[in-house]
């Protein structure tokens, strides 16, 4: 039922009650209380029977007219200049000539103690009305104005700079209007025209409400949060140059990455290499291929924020079959990297011929894309895919200079590991052409022989054995280590092995066979250098050479700076014959020194690498220690006891250099014919 009064022009006497306006239904100002003087500046005569507009514009008051009341922010403007927001309540009243006249009140926003302390806070504070005009804004908020175009005074979010993702921000400040649920750290970016710098704002949006439960706008902190993502950036990078390359393996290099960019950049990473980063995979060009799919990678690595991996169609090892028209062929072929902030799932795009893909997308709720290449040394190895799900915030253009930097780095590393790969297989291939294949100790003794390659340094290194029947019944038993890793040093063992042979079959003593070893190391590595400049290659070896006698029984050894064998007798008691020390051969300084001693029939000659017995911060007499225990096992065959030492001395864990062992086994023969 409306009310009918009397109204004339008029001026309220109440100083400290609320600030009272009254106008017509023309917006005129009829009445005007000493409360309003004190808050707005202007006095009765000032304003009696002009336009509100004068001093405020009341937005929609017309359509919350027609329910009698209204309500909502109002920026004031001051006599004095300046502006204030203030909350107007609004009822409608009828006069006795049924005129339509409205009766406001007018309440600051908050305590006015509080005005000063929230005009200078540090946080960026805005208040916007229920048709998303900015009301009103803090000091913060007014100096962000330039740089993030949201706070701008009578201006709605639509309209806005280019550069600032307007549409999505009115969207979350409409549903907050609508259902009165807060938005907390919503991230809100602003890119320069020029596309090179981004600003990144966390956001939070709240519903304000009246007395009555009614809407009457939006309030919204903001944080500038470019410099703190900027340190997270660094951070990141940072422990990339520790945590990808941590090891020579192509395949542990990917899951690197993979890991360490899940949850901090993405929520789903997989790094697919091309077939030749992974050279002892089957050719990708025998599997089956289509006109809609090729098989184009090798899954290296894969990591998301599922431990199940929803998002994965291929596991690690698997072959990655791609569209040709896909993106990550076109990535692969361009060396470009793709950007797409939001996917385009629609119709008439790749995925229509890739619906096991569109499949996964649309179920898991991927929305965010960046394709990387791998590039290292002018060569793409393959691509690194960084997906978002669950985080709701696109990528963005810092995002993708991230993603590239961080793919950059593991693409050194695995093209590393690449390299290294590729030595090693054929460093090994080349090794296990020039090491024995069939030994015989041909009546003399009983042998049996394990290498195992390095599985830390380097790669394969150059440790031999071997075992020489002589013509006169005797034989020769050798192991050597020739320093440095690689395919040289294998050819080198190659070289000093077939040496070692010829020089046998000459009948020359250990201490003979050691010192013409010496001198043709030392003579070969002049003439590999050459006329020229290059420096001497001192490359040398270590070897242990002995001769066993099944007639006499005897054994004359000599070694070249090498660890010293072991000898067990048929009890068990296991011994080292500690020669006299000679220098490694190759060196040009050795003189070698030749020992004879007498075994029991059945005794072990064991000869070893020094790979068998030394451990990073051990004392080698710990190993030599462990080496004797191990080998005290009195009627164990050589095969046997072979197992029995390499499964102790090694236990399964990554071995720093290569390891060669030789067990031999003494017979007795009868005395030679005179």
């Amino acid at each position: 039922m409306a009310i009918i009064v009397e109204v004339d022009p008029v001026a309220w006497d109440e100083p400290d009650g609320p600030a009272i306006v009254m106008t017509d239904a023309d917006g005129s100002v009829v009445g005007w209380s000493e409360a309003a003087e004190k808050l707005l500046g202007y006095h009765a005569d000032e304003v009696l029977h002009r336009s509100s507009d004068a001093f405020m514009k009341p937005g929609d008051r017309t359509a919350r007219g027609q329910e009698g009341r209204w309500s909502g922010f109002v920026t004031a403007r001051r006599r004095a200049g300046g502006a204030v927001l203030v909350h107007v309540e609004g009822v409608r009243l009828r006069t006795a000539q049924r005129r339509e006249s409205w009766l406001l009140t007018l309440t600051p926003d908050g305590p006015p103690v509080l005005e000063p302390i929230i005009g200078r806070a540090p946080v960026a504070i805005g208040v916007w009305d229920t048709g998303l005009l900015c009301l009103w804004l803090n000091d913060t908020a007014r100096r962000l104005s330039d740089v993030f175009p949201l706070f701008r005074l009578g201006s709605r979010p639509e309209v806005c700079a280019p550069g600032f993702d307007a549409e999505a921000t009115a969207g979350a400040m409409r549903r907050v209007l609508d259902d009165g649920t807060p938005v907390l750290d919503r991230e809100c970016r602003r890119t320069s025209e020029d596309g090179l710098t981004e600003r990144i704002f966390s956001t939070s949006f709240y519903r304000l409400d009246g007395a009555d439960g009614r809407p009457l706008g939006v309030c919204a902190f903001a944080v500038d949060t470019s410099h703190s993502r900027a340190r997270d950036r660094l951070a990141l990078l940072g422990e990339a140059s520790i945590r990808i390359g941590s090891t020579l393996d192509v395949m542990e290099t990917a899951q690197e990455l993979a890991e360490l960019a899940v949850p901090r950049l993405a929520d789903y990473v997989t790094v697919d290499v091309s077939e030749r980063v992974l050279p002892d995979d089957e050719s990708m060009r025998r599997l089956g291929s289509t006109d809609v799919s090729v098989p184009a990678f090798h899954r290296a690595g894969v990591a998301s924020i599922h431990r199940e991996l929803p998002e994965a169609l291929w596991r690690r090892g698997d072959v990655v079959y791609v569209p040709p028209s896909s993106p990550f062929t076109a990535v692969l072929s361009s060396g470009q990297s793709h950007f797409e902030p939001v996917m385009d799932t629609s119709s008439g795009t790749w995925l229509d011929v890739d619906p096991d893909r569109a499949r996964v997308i649309h179920d898991t709720g991927m929305h965010s894309l960046i394709i990387v290449p791998l590039k290292a040394r002018g060569d793409i190895l393959g691509v690194a895919v960084f997906v978002r799900t669950e985080n709701p915030v696109l990528f963005g253009k810092d995002d993708l200079d991230l993603a590239e930097m961080l793919a950059a780095r593991a693409a050194l590393s695995l093209d590393n590991a690449r390299q290294y790969t590729r030595e090693r297989t054929a460093a090994l291939a080349l090794q296990r052409d020039l090491l024995p294949r069939n030994l015989s100790g041909a009546g003399a003794v009983d042998v049996a022989w394990r290498y195992l390659p390095s599985d830390v340094i380097g790669t394969v290194g150059g440790d031999w054995f071997d075992v020489v029947p002589l013509g006169d019944g005797r034989v020769a038993l050798v192991v050597g280590d020739v320093t440095g890793h690689g395919i040289n040093a294998a050819a080198t063992m190659g070289r000093l092995r077939t040496a070692v042979r010829t020089l046998s079959y000459q009948g020359l003593p250990p201490d003979e066979v050691l010192a013409f070893l010496d001198r043709m190391v030392v003579r070969l590595a002049e003439e590999d250098a050459g006329a020229g400049d290059q420096p001497l290659d001192t490359t040398g070896a270590t070897c242990v050479y002995a001769v066993y006698d099944p007639v006499t029984r005897r054994c004359a050894m000599s070694v070249a700076g090498h660890p010293p064998p072991a000898i067990v007798h048929p009890s068990g008691e296991v011994t080292f014959a500690y020669l006299p020390a000679g220098t490694p051969v190759g060196l040009g300084l050795g003189s070698y020194e030749c020992v004879e001693i007498e075994l029991a029939e059945g005794s072990l000659i064991a000869l070893y690498t020094d790979g068998l017995v030394e451990r990073r911060g051990a004392d080698i007499d710990a190993g030599l220690h462990r080496l004797s225990t191990v080998l005290a096992a009195p009627g164990l065959p050589p095969e046997d006891l072979c197992d029995q030492v390499i499964g102790t001395m090694v236990d399964g864990t990554p071995s720093e250099d290569d390891i060669a062992l030789l067990i031999a086994r003494t017979r007795t023969a009868g005395p030679a014919p005179s």
